[in-house]
């Protein structure tokens, strides 16, 4: 059967878009002060990123990729965390050189791109339109829009439904092996990135795994690589 015509992009936000660490380790380490707690680094709080606020806050209490917190110090680490975050969102996050072109110039070539993240909506919808990203996507889905969260599938399945694709002729750009699990579990593409978090692990290690199309340096590039292999070799020796 020929597979089908890619036609959709679907793009994790932390550590893909944007460098988002630097305001969450301030708002895990004001959580973490209120708690009596010395500040954590940045690099180990980015480790912790991957699979929701709510696994994060686990993991700053605990400073452990593992372990729980027991349920009275999760709920009011939870509170103070999201009350911290919500204060410094988009306060130091940057968004990656490349990344406003390469939006451009996939949604030229007649794309339809959707922002899927593991990030709550409370957090997500502020900073993509803090960040001026938000018109550029036909849809945004946040991890507490669907009952699982990456690297279950649900994320990217609720995506396509949104954009009107089915998972065939969907690609997903991100960062980690979250991202590379659920693309496979909803049979879409994969494309991962080295600027992100990935719980501490480098992505390299990934390369050649099921559904892994290419790891690519940074955003820019993985849309240059998802252009040319869009447009096709034959295409390609034309232009050249």
């Amino acid at each position: 059967m020929k597979p089908s015509p890619l036609s959709g992009v679907l793009i994790d936000l932390d550590g893909t878009l944007m460098d988002t660490a630097p305001d969450l380790a301030a708002a895990a380490n004001r959580m973490r002060a209120d708690f009596g707690l010395p500040p954590l680094p940045v690099e180990r709080i980015a480790a912790f990123v991957g699979k929701g606020a709510e696994v994060l806050v686990h993991r700053a209490l605990t400073d452990d990729l593992d372990r729980k917190a027991d349920p009275d110090a999760f709920a009011r680490g939870r509170s103070s965390f999201y009350a911290h975050y919500h204060a410094e969102n988009g306060v130091q996050a940057v968004v990656f050189d490349g990344v406003v072109e390469a939006l451009s110039q996939l949604r030229a070539q007649g794309l339809k791109l959707a922002c899927v993240t593991n990030k709550p909506k409370e957090f997500t919808a502020p900073l993509l339109e803090k960040m001026a990203l938000a018109p550029r996507f036909a849809a945004v889905v946040a991890g507490d829009e669907v009952r699982e969260k990456k690297p279950h599938p649900a994320l990217l399945l609720e995506a396509c439904r949104r954009l009107g694709l089915e998972p065939a002729a969907v690609l997903l750009i991100g960062d980690s092996v979250n991202d590379a699990q659920a693309a496979r579990a909803a049979g879409c593409g994969c494309v991962l990135v080295e600027t992100g978090y990935n719980e501490g692990e480098g992505v390299a290690a990934l390369a050649g795994a099921p559904g892994v199309g290419a790891i690519l340096p940074t955003l820019a590039e993985a849309a240059r690589w998802v252009l040319q292999r869009r447009r096709g070799p034959a295409e390609d020796a034309t232009t050249q």
